[in-house]
């Protein structure tokens, strides 16, 4: 009987869900400004009754769904923030707010969590335990809004923790997931060199910033290549190198940054080492100085053998052996996920919501991403 419940409110609610969806969509809004976007997910929240709706933050919401029996506490997230990209899609939901637009799934996965709520609400009676539905803000910048929301308690009674992300690299109809390590350590650096400025035509004169700066990109890049444990994993990724603004003056300054990623906490203490030692020696044999900021991002995302094994399984009986994915290797994508799975165990898993078919083929922080809306109903 439960399951032809749930078979007949998945069917109700699905149009809903894609609409909420695709308003969502149209209505972006930046990490910690997400205002309209909680207010329009706690007024959604407020119409399906059985739920204790919370605000721990300005910009979160966390539903309660107390069940008929006591038991275990389930929290499942979804995270509700955009990215500060113009979008270059042309259907008629795409963005209504210019430079941005919700290009990594951010607005399916709260769409998702609202339709689970919805649904579940209507089970509260066949429910043994309590289910806690968090919609966070800021997933997308660090020190991230999952470890805001730790630090406000809201995972203080929660047994164990799921959350899932839409990803086109997986075709629609198939879910992925791995035992272990699932991300890797997204962290960020920023080098700033000081030269000295002068003519174009008269370089001797100079300390030129630019060519050192040269120098200290190409060098960054051994450090993978010959620091690290050929079996062991990194990348080093220069993404801003900024300087000069005339074509015939060496500028005073150039500031270098770009992303790490490790799954080692090992080699995650030890690059920032490696690197200051490759743009002191570059910049002192050079004549300049410099300043090296390096800013800790997310941990990793390691799910709990156990809790991965349930899901694994119910997945499975859900879909089919053939719909379901097991990673060989992590992704070297970063997210705050993790800061719930350093409090409580759980599992994190992709839902796949490309379609090549219909050019649904453009990865997370794409101008042109979006999903197939049937993976939204899986």
């Amino acid at each position: 009987m439960i399951k032809n419940l749930i078979d007949q409110y998945v069917e109700e609610v699905s149009e809903q869900v894609i609409a909420w969806r695709r308003y969502l969509h149209q209505h972006p809004e930046l990490s910690f400004q997400e205002v309209q976007t909680s207010q329009y997910i706690y007024n959604t929240l407020q119409n399906f009754g059985n739920l204790e709706l919370s605000r721990p933050t300005q910009t979160s919401v966390v539903a309660r769904l107390r069940g008929r029996e006591p038991g275990k506490v389930l929290a499942i997230r979804a995270d509700i923030d955009a990215l500060p990209i113009q979008e270059e899609n042309t259907f008629s939901f795409a963005s209504q707010n210019p430079g941005i637009m919700h290009a990594c799934g951010h607005d399916g996965h709260t769409a998702i969590v609202l339709g689970t709520a919805k649904i579940l609400s209507q089970l509260k009676d066949y429910i043994k335990g309590e289910i806690l539905f968090i919609f966070q803000h800021a997933e997308e910048v660090p020190p991230g809004g999952a470890q805001e929301l730790v630090e406000a308690g809201v995972l203080d009674d929660v047994d164990m923790i799921i959350g899932a992300h839409l990803f086109p690299s997986f075709e629609v109809g198939t879910i992925a997931t791995r035992y272990g390590t699932v991300s890797a350590a997204p962290d960020e650096f920023h080098i700033t060199i000081q030269g000295k400025g002068g003519h174009g035509a008269f370089p001797h004169l100079s300390v030129d910033s630019i060519a050192i700066g040269a120098q200290v990109v190409t060098n960054l890049q051994h450090i993978v290549a010959r620091n690290l444990d050929p079996m062991e994993s990194a990348v080093i990724t220069v993404t801003k190198f900024i300087g000069g603004e005339a074509y015939n003056v060496i500028p005073d300054t150039v500031e270098i940054g770009g992303t790490i990623r490790t799954f080692n906490p090992d080699v995650r203490e030890n690059i920032p080492k490696w690197m200051e030692r490759i743009v002191k020696g570059i910049t002192e044999a050079h004549g300049a100085t410099y300043q090296l900021e390096y800013r800790r991002g997310y941990a990793s995302v390691i799910n709990d053998a156990d809790i991965t094994k349930v899901v694994v399984a119910t997945l499975r009986e859900t879909f089919g052996n053939e719909s379901i994915i097991l990673m060989d290797q992590p992704s070297p994508g970063g997210e705050d996920f993790s800061a719930y799975l350093q409090k409580i165990p759980g599992t994190f898993f992709a839902i796949g919501a490309g379609n090549k078919e219909k050019g649904i083929i453009y990865p997370p922080h794409h101008p042109r991403f979006t999903i197939d809306e049937k993976a939204l109903l899986i």
